[in-house]
Formats: C-alpha cells, structure tokens, sequence
C-alpha cells in the first residue's frame, strides 16, 4: 500500500485474493464504521489514501451525496485495477498516489480518510503532514488501524502457525505492519508533529470476522496479504505447507466451519 518491497508489494496475485476473502472477512465492518461516520460531516469533497481494492470506497460512494466530490488513491496501481473493476454507485476519481508526496494543492479537501494503510507508511508523521496539508482549516483526519496482534484472532492464530513452519526464521508480517501500530500514544505524538493540535478521538472498536472454514481464512492470510511473500521469500515450495499449517491450526481452536473470531481496531479522528 506504501512503498516498495516485501512487506508493501501487492501483486495481482495477492490483491485478487485480498478483494475476494479478506475484504468481506475483516475489511467490511469498519469500512461500513468510517463512512457511516464521515457521512455525517459537512464535507464537499474527501479524499481517500491507501483505498486498496475500494472497500471504503464504494461505501462512501453509497453514503455521502451525489455532489460530495470523492477522490480514492493508492500507491499499487493493482490493487486499484481490482477496485476499479469492482465498481462504484457512483463515479469516483481513482488515482496512484504516494500518501507521502499527495498530487494535490493546499487546502483542497474537506475530509482525508484512510482504512489499515498508516501502518504502511514509512514516515507516519511526514504521511500525516501532508493529509494535513491537502485539508481546508476545519477539516478533518479520519483513519483506522489494527490494534495488537493478539485482540484479532485469525491474525494471531496464523502468524504463530506459519511461524511454526519456519522456527529458526518466522515470518512476522502481520505483527510488523498491520498490527504494528496500535500505540494510541505514539499515533497521537506523529499527529502532532504533522502540525495537527489539540488530542486526538481514539476509540477501540471490537467487530466479528467469519470465515465460510478454515481453509478459506487461511488462504486469506497467508496468499492474499503480504505474508505470502515472506513465505517465498523463505522457500516457494513451501508456500501450501505453510497455508495448510495455518488451516490445521485454525481448525483446533475453531472447529470445521463457519469460523468466526473477534477482530479489534482503534478509529482515529482529528481536525485540522
């Protein structure tokens, strides 16, 4: 979603496994939560940062008004080929942008919204400078991030399971990146120094995720995010070990299927 390399490359493999599994498993119930609360806001126009395949998206394009101008950008031109192809109710302006060097003048936005991407920004503060920077003074910062790994039980269970597969090198991904950023006080210090004031709103919001079995969330995991490349990274043939190591696991602490688990984030809101 950010920057090059194995923890931020998504390739049209990963992200057509992203949009099919993943979305509906983890994604959906908070991009439903952030356009439900950004749909209440007197905005014109919003800005959306690391969109990936258009979840939130095509939810605010269901919420806010026909006239709300509404701009979606992600730093992986593939995963916004997915989104494109998924649709809107409504036009959308879809854009590859780098949340670091936004393509837009000052004071352009009334909103600047983000789901599960400031975790893959290399320079949060720098990234949230220049949301501040592309919005109208009033405006405001809406985003989500994953809390501790250890609140979001399929993450938990699969990482500990691929690690299992690698023990002198477990893959960490999930911990790193998506659960890696869950410190309310060190999102508070980057907002900050991006030059936003006052406190930040962080609320902890704890959803279910179900998955149709447990082959289904692990395939999810382990071939449709970035943890699939540092499986291959470790050794491709290994790749459906690790996935059916991850299977077994989840099936011992959930059962056969329908799995359900809890998933927990915390969603940050500030003006401008």
């Amino acid at each position: 979603m950010q920057t090059p390399g194995n923890d931020r490359r998504f390739g049209e493999d990963i992200a057509t496994l992203y949009q099919r599994l993943l979305v509906p498993m983890i994604f959906a119930p908070y991009a439903v939560d952030l356009a439900g609360r950004l749909a209440s806001l007197p905005v014109a126009s919003v800005l959306e940062l690391a969109a990936g395949t258009g979840v939130v998206t095509r939810e605010l394009a269901l919420r806010l008004a026909p006239e709300v101008q509404l701009v979606a950008t992600d730093l992986n031109e593939t995963m916004l080929a997915v989104a494109r192809k998924q649709g809107t109710s409504r036009p959308v302006a879809w854009r590859q942008a780098d949340a670091m060097t936004l393509p837009f003048g000052d004071a352009a936005f009334d909103a600047v919204v983000c789901q599960f991407g400031a975790m893959f920004f290399p320079d949060r503060a720098h990234a949230f400078a220049e949301a501040r920077r592309v919005l109208r003074p009033g405006g405001t910062l809406l985003f989500n991030v994953w809390d501790r790994i250890e609140t979001n039980d399929f993450a938990w269970v699969i990482q500990e399971a691929v690690a299992g597969v690698f023990p002198d090198d477990p893959p960490r991904f999930l911990q790193r990146l998506p659960h890696g950023y869950f410190s309310a006080s060190a999102i508070a210090r980057d907002l900050a120094e991006a030059g936003f004031a006052g406190t930040p709103a962080i609320e902890t919001l704890t959803a279910q995720s179900l998955g149709e079995t447990p082959t289904i969330v692990a395939l999810a995991y382990c071939q449709g995010t970035p943890l699939r490349n540092e499986i291959v990274a470790r050794d491709a043939k290994r790749l459906e070990e690790a996935t059916d190591a991850a299977t077994a696991a989840m099936t011992a602490r959930f059962g056969t299927g329908p799995v359900t688990g809890r998933i927990q984030a915390l969603v940050v809101r500030i003006a401008r």
